[in-house]
């Protein structure tokens, strides 16, 4: 054999074993990965010593609360910002101590910076560490922000989407919550939530910008789930992204379909429905309450509480509303989680007709 076809030889003898490595290490990680264990949904265990009703105030009680739950907006989890995860600690140590119950937590959206699993990662860390009741949520424009994030971890809108889509988004947050739809809905002790979803975003649908874009499906599930309230008992809404002004459809930053929502809410009564996005202050901002035919409810935030011109002046300040269902009324307070106090200026009683 000459030099020169030994080392022709050599080469292929090289590429045979090159590829043969190469398929051995995706067979063994095929196998390793059939032996893991699914993605877990978050699953949380309530504390009877701290969220149960208030042992003052028996169910049997005609003038007891029948059902208290906790709105929490934009938290904003980031393991770079290490603020808004002290400050979700803090809010739900708040809640462990301010002598109420607390039979739902519902977080209407911007749960993560930028929608990434590590975040995600961070928040069950978080949750898990506590007795909490139920947790529910939707999402909002900040939990599909991972397209925007490149492969060096900046935020990098000239090569978006980055081999990202916004349903790898929306899987993410599914699973976290074991979700087969971003929407969803629940009864809680004999009161129904709902949550609506902001399905898309601007990979899949560039027109949509911030704003929330519900489908057809999702509007015809809402008018299914409204229908079980002919008897006017309140029923609970939850979006992300603020309505606009009546009589118009809504643009970036807004919930976009905004009048066929107002046109499936329209027929019933009691109907409460909250937001978050806007982070504002409950003090000093402007309205957090706007009656229309529904009860309209603007939260503040628990990552970063904003003043009228979108600026994150007080950086203390982290706020929450505190919903409370009784027979004839709900009362909602606005609730400062960083002196764990009440917020005079956030405190309603809306009477149920």
């Amino acid at each position: 054999m000459s030099r020169r076809s030994f080392i022709r030889w050599m080469i292929a003898l090289l590429f045979m074993i090159g590829a043969a490595t190469t398929a051995l290490v995706k067979l063994l990680q095929k196998a390793i990965d059939s032996q893991r264990p699914p993605t877990q949904p978050i699953t949380l265990q309530k504390a009877a010593s701290v969220l149960e009703p208030d042992a003052m105030l028996p169910e049997s009680d005609p003038n007891a609360a029948q059902f208290s739950y906790m709105i929490l907006s934009d938290l904003h989890i980031s393991p770079e910002v290490p603020s808004t995860i002290k400050k979700l600690k803090d809010a739900i140590e708040d809640m462990k101590q301010f002598g109420m119950p607390v039979e739902a937590v519902v977080i209407t959206g911007d749960l993560t910076e930028y929608g990434m699993e590590k975040e995600y990662q961070e928040l069950r860390k978080i949750l898990s560490a506590y007795p909490l009741p139920t947790v529910y949520a939707n999402m909002g424009n900040h939990d599909y922000y991972d397209i925007w994030i490149d492969r060096k971890g900046a935020f990098n809108p000239a090569t978006m989407p980055n081999g990202k889509t916004d349903w790898q988004s929306r899987e993410r947050f599914q699973k976290f919550f074991g979700l087969q739809k971003p929407y969803h809905d629940d009864w809680v002790k004999g009161h129904h939530l709902i949550l609506l979803s902001q399905e898309t975003y601007v990979q899949e649908k560039p027109e949509v910008g911030e704003g929330a874009w519900y489908s057809d499906e999702q509007l015809a599930w809402l008018e299914q789930r409204l229908a079980e309230h002919k008897d006017g008992k309140p029923v609970f809404i939850m979006t992300h992204q603020p309505l606009p002004p009546a009589g118009q459809d809504g643009r970036s930053h807004q919930l976009i379909r905004a009048n066929k929502f107002r046109e499936l809410v329209k027929p019933y009564k009691n109907v409460f429905v909250f937001c978050g996005h806007r982070h504002h202050d409950f003090q000093g901002t402007g309205e957090h309450y706007v009656q229309e035919g529904f009860h309209y409810f603007h939260n503040s935030s628990v990552g970063r509480v904003l003043n009228k011109s979108y600026q994150h002046v007080d950086k203390e300040k982290s706020q929450g509303l505190y919903v409370q269902v009784y027979k004839d009324r709900v009362r909602l307070r606005g609730r400062e989680f960083s002196n764990r106090t009440w917020i005079k200026e956030a405190d309603w009683t809306v009477k149920l007709v």
